[in-house]
């Protein structure tokens, strides 16, 4: 008699739930000793529902034949010089900060997943978080690759990991992942995969790629599309943890919407550099951040939040607040940027006139008023050869360890300055959201690694600003102090071209 075939759901219990067992002479609580001690309550882990229900053998089945068109994809550009099709010279610079900031952070999630995913008395859950941290994994190795091209032919691409756990700006995104990764099992899942993969992921992916096609860069943008399908999987792993929670018990409730408050804050103030790359970066431009914040979160988040209701869960806090700051924060971060441009590792510039009015138009109640005179005036400073920097260290928000540069929201001409005490010292802030995380946690805060106290301190090359970017950063600064105009990757971009 023929053998059965079985269905899907049978196969996908079999290779998953029934390759658990029964603890008998282990003490379960030590074999997941996380499990516990955030004071999450789970009840029933058989309740864990994967809507994919994918296995080992077909997921690597769908990898191999993504892999196959990717670098099929990946081969052609560089045969075909690719980087000569993409708009201009500064375009380049989008994708420096996406290596040295978002790469690493896809090699963070996978080291987080496969460590997560060792703490779940769920056998679903193990099983979904072993295949994200494979995921992303790869998300990480396609990025190197597909952008190992452009080093062959500018600077900045060539020692992206040494970049990411020094320089001051790239503390941002690694302090993001890394206090995630320092928290237990339960909160991760609700930082990464809800927060940031459910909730915020689309501005980082949709935005960057598409950008990436409208300026001709056909390597990234395949590389991303080609990990929106694993995204997909990614975002319903990140609402199946949030409805599994709030199912479970009742108490899980105040402690998930802290959560949520928490890594909501976390992660738009991470999204800042995806702001100013698609107001400032982009040549070609998709659309400013302002949009994507109302398409992507307000009207998709919107809907989100008003379906977890019904479970107790409102609206993160400082909603209100992001609603007001998608009008300032991209400009901001850009000024931020252009001002501390000698000690950076991309080019800074001043938009164009054409790009000043696309600007206007699209920030019709904020940007004439506020940020026009202030790049009219750079331009006529730089005109008469005195390029405005600033010479000073900035001072940094403890939590989010962005410079203090942001501004009240009801008032832009005055800087944002919270502060708290704790056991003697006093700590600065950014934000009331920044200050509400760190007084929740202060002992955890209190330990972060802020790259101007330690330049102070000694920590970092040495006693100038110069040695620390030569010595510890290891930028070749050369005679173009970081701005695009004579640049070496200009010079090039323009010999290439053959304009003068």
């Amino acid at each position: 008699m023929a053998a059965k075939k079985l269905n899907l759901k049978d196969k996908y219990r079999l290779l998953t739930r029934d390759l658990d067992w029964e603890y008998s002479y282990a003490d379960r609580k030590k074999a997941f000793p996380y499990e516990e001690f955030e004071g999450i309550k789970i009840t029933d882990w058989s309740k864990w529902e994967d809507p994919f229900r994918l296995t080992m053998d077909s997921y690597w089945k769908y990898q191999a034949e993504k892999e196959k068109k990717l670098y099929a994809i990946f081969d052609a550009f560089s045969q075909n010089n690719g980087h000569l099709n993409v708009t201009d010279a500064r375009y380049i610079n989008a994708i420096k900060i996406f290596l040295t900031g978002v790469s690493p952070l896809e090699y963070q999630a996978f080291q987080g997943y496969a460590h997560v995913g060792r703490q779940f008395g769920g056998a679903g859950a193990r099983v979904a978080c072993q295949m994200q941290s494979i995921d992303e994994l790869r998300h990480v190795q396609t990025q190197i690759h597909a952008m190992s091209h452009y080093n062959k032919y500018f600077d900045g691409f060539q020692d992206w990991s040494h970049m990411h756990d020094r320089v001051w700006y790239l503390s941002v995104p690694k302090s993001f992942f890394d206090d995630a990764r320092s928290a237990g099992p339960f909160e991760f899942l609700i930082a990464i995969s809800f927060s940031f993969e459910y909730v915020l992921t689309n501005l980082l992916f949709v935005p960057f790629m598409s950008g990436a096609a409208h300026n001709g860069d056909m390597a990234t943008c395949t590389f991303g599309f080609s990990a929106q399908s694993d995204e997909a999987r990614h975002m319903t792993l990140g609402l199946e943890i949030i409805k599994f929670l709030l199912e479970q018990h009742e108490d899980n409730v105040p402690i998930v919407q802290k959560w949520i408050d928490k890594w909501f804050w976390r992660g738009t103030r991470l999204l800042t550099i995806v702001a100013m790359m698609m107001d400032y970066m982009l040549p070609n431009k998709v659309m400013s951040w302002k949009e994507a914040w109302e398409v992507y979160f307000e009207e998709a988040g919107g809907a989100l939040f008003k379906d977890l209701e019904r479970y107790g869960i409102r609206i993160p806090k400082f909603v209100e607040t992001t609603e007001k700051e998608k009008e300032h924060i991209s400009h901001q971060a850009w000024w931020i940027f252009y001002t501390h441009g000698h000690a950076a590792g991309f080019h800074t510039w001043i938009p164009s006139d054409e790009e000043l009015d696309w600007l206007s138009e699209k920030y019709p109640d904020t940007f004439d008023k506020y940020y026009r005179p202030r790049w009219e005036l750079a331009k006529k400073m730089e005109a008469e050869g005195k390029r405005f920097y600033t010479k000073a260290l900035p001072q940094l928000c403890t939590t989010c360890q962005i410079p203090m540069g942001f501004t009240e929201m009801d008032d832009p001409t005055q800087i944002a300055y919270r502060s708290s005490d704790f056991e003697g010292e006093k700590y600065h802030f950014c934000s009331d959201g920044c200050k509400h995380i760190f007084d929740d946690e202060p002992e955890k805060y209190v330990q972060s690694w802020l790259p101007v106290h330690q330049i102070y301190q000694g920590n970092c090359g040495g006693a100038s600003v110069e040695e620390v970017l030569r010595d510890y950063y290891q930028l070749n600064m050369g005679a173009d102090n970081m701005d695009i105009k004579g640049s070496p990757d200009e010079k090039r971009w323009k010999e290439w071209k053959g304009v003068a």
